[in-house]
């Protein structure tokens, strides 16, 4: 991995029949973020293409959708903390081993076919964590694509501080959307909402205690940002 370029993945695939083997596969990205800001990227597990070019890749189907994960990316070290019931398929919340001084969180969408599961698109982010302030959650943002039917545009992360008890994304004009708060492994919590398609940007995420009052906001400016929401001490900074 090189310093000095984008951070959090983003991969993604040209749809075909259910059945049939072979995509056309889109540029993947990883983009994460280093606890300083200072942005990085590598080439995603599943990259074959460059900008503006298209590649065949072979998808294989699993007997799961765990398999199905597995059959495209290969052995790793990612467990499953979570799974979401999603339309055409399910979402599946993975983690590698933790590490000190970084969080990680992915989520990869399969779909359901008539002869098994397919991996279809999925993301993650790797971010270290501050020292110059307390992170409340971190986040990422999964857009919508035009060549496949998928549950996206969502939101996703993980809370750091055990003081936030809610999860919201604002939207200007659209109104406030509940994340979905659920238990990972080690007793952290994850998070991640559904958004109206297309994406609206900007929006606010925010996280409150459990009284109620907002204690963590970001302004996101860009649907696949990735990055870190740090809890804020003076509450009538943002109020």
């Amino acid at each position: 991995m090189v310093v000095g370029q984008n951070n959090a993945t983003q991969t993604q695939t040209n749809h075909r029949d259910d059945c049939a083997a072979d995509v056309t596969f889109g540029l993947s990205l990883l983009r994460l973020h280093l606890c300083d800001g200072t942005p990085w990227r590598i080439n995603g597990s599943a990259h074959v293409a460059s900008a503006g070019q298209d590649n065949i890749l072979h998808i294989p189907l699993g007997k799961t959708a765990d398999n199905a994960v597995e059959q495209f990316r290969g052995p790793s070290s990612m467990h499953v903390i979570h799974r979401e019931p999603v339309s055409g398929g399910t979402l599946l919340f993975m983690k590698r081993p933790y590490q000190a001084g970084s969080h990680n969180l992915q989520v990869e969408y399969v779909r359901k076919t008539r002869i098994g599961w397919k991996w279809a698109w999925g993301g993650g982010y790797g971010i270290g964590e501050s020292s110059q302030s307390i992170t409340a959650l971190n986040y990422m943002g999964m857009p919508e694509l035009d060549h496949l039917s998928t549950p996206f545009p969502m939101v996703f992360g993980d809370i750091l501080d055990p003081s936030i008890k809610k999860v919201n994304v604002k939207i200007k004009d659209k109104g406030s959307y509940n994340a979905k708060l659920t238990a990972a492994d080690a007793g952290r919590m994850i998070w991640f909402v559904f958004l109206p398609s297309p994406a609206p940007t900007p929006f606010d995420i925010e996280g409150f205690d459990g009284e109620g009052n907002l204690i963590a906001r970001k302004t996101i400016t860009d649907p696949r940002d990735s990055g870190s929401v740090h809890l804020e001490m003076d509450l009538t900074l943002i109020r």
